[in-house]
């Protein structure tokens, strides 16, 4: 049965008080301004396993889920019955909102919701846009928390079998994005001094501009013999793995029809692949068993 607490002050706590039972938000006050609540929540990179307690709580209550278009099928299948669920998935060449619409969307919702669940693939401050979103809302005087979630720069890789640090091998690790968007703060990224600031490079978004990021790490001196991982799909059942080296790993991708989205990881830990890779949580009964 749905139950439709409004969006009045009181009724507003009510619903937030059942989504936390134990330790109820008390700064939601039946003093506050009526516009609802807007949760920034990270549903991880898609092994339903790997969400958080705070997060499927917010699916399971909310008025309204925001969603992204890499948010996994088993995590879209946590939110609540009663919930109106909303796509405004953006992918590259694909964009269904842009991100203007989707921030006033979310105004608009909160105007009219107690609960907004903003939900975004990996963490909503990871590359996810979420630093915008909520700095658009709190200028609308909208109340707004980020929930996060588990990266899939570090989640991927690790399904993998790829640890992106590790004592004998990396310690440290570099996450940059290999998409960037036009008009940014600087023009790009200063590949040439990541190839020689940072041991491990995590790669967001790359696959689309593989050849120009291999060539800017190779003219930095980096060694064409360098290991590289390309993981698509990480922790879901389509999870693909291809590894090869600076020097081959372009000529992989286009003879293997490797498509987007997929993490590189660039550096020795790539190494550990053939050593840890049958340890993955991909072959646990548990992991099998929470796959939709």
């Amino acid at each position: 049965m749905c139950i439709n607490f409004g969006n009045k002050p009181w009724e507003r706590f009510v619903k937030i008080s059942l989504i936390h039972p134990i330790a109820a938000d008390m700064s939601h006050s039946v003093t506050q301004a009526t516009f609802g609540k807007v949760y920034l929540v990270g549903a991880g990179p898609g092994d339903p396993g790997l969400l958080t307690l705070k997060a499927k709580g917010l699916l399971e209550h909310a008025d309204v889920v925001i969603h992204d278009a890499l948010v996994s099928p088993p995590i879209l299948a946590m939110i609540g019955e009663c919930s109106q669920v909303i796509d405004a998935g953006k992918r590259r060449g694909r964009h269904s909102m842009a991100q203007d619409e989707i921030t006033q969307l979310l105004i608009d919702q909160a105007k009219v919701h107690a609960v907004v669940v903003r939900l975004k693939g990996g963490d909503p401050f990871v590359f996810g846009r979420g630093g915008e979103e909520m700095i658009g809302l709190l200028e609308a005087g909208i109340e707004v928390e980020v929930v996060p979630g588990i990266t899939a720069g570090i989640a991927a890789p690790a399904y993998a079998g790829i640890p992106v640090t590790h004592r004998n091998y990396s310690s440290s690790v570099t996450f940059v994005t290999g998409h960037e968007a036009a008009g940014k703060y600087r023009p790009k990224v200063n590949w040439s001094a990541l190839a020689h600031g940072s041991e491990t490079i995590v790669i967001y978004m790359g696959v689309h501009n593989l050849l120009n990021i291999v060539s800017e790490l190779t003219l930095a001196g980096l060694s064409s013999e360098t290991p590289v991982a390309l993981v698509r799909w990480g922790t879901r059942p389509e999870q693909e793995e291809l590894i090869g080296t600076l020097e081959t790993i372009v000529e992989q991708v286009e003879q293997q029809q490797f498509q987007a989205p997929a993490i590189a990881v660039i550096g020795r830990v790539v190494n550990l692949y053939e050593v840890l890779a049958p340890a993955s949580p991909m072959h646990s009964p548990h992991w099998q068993s929470v796959q939709g």
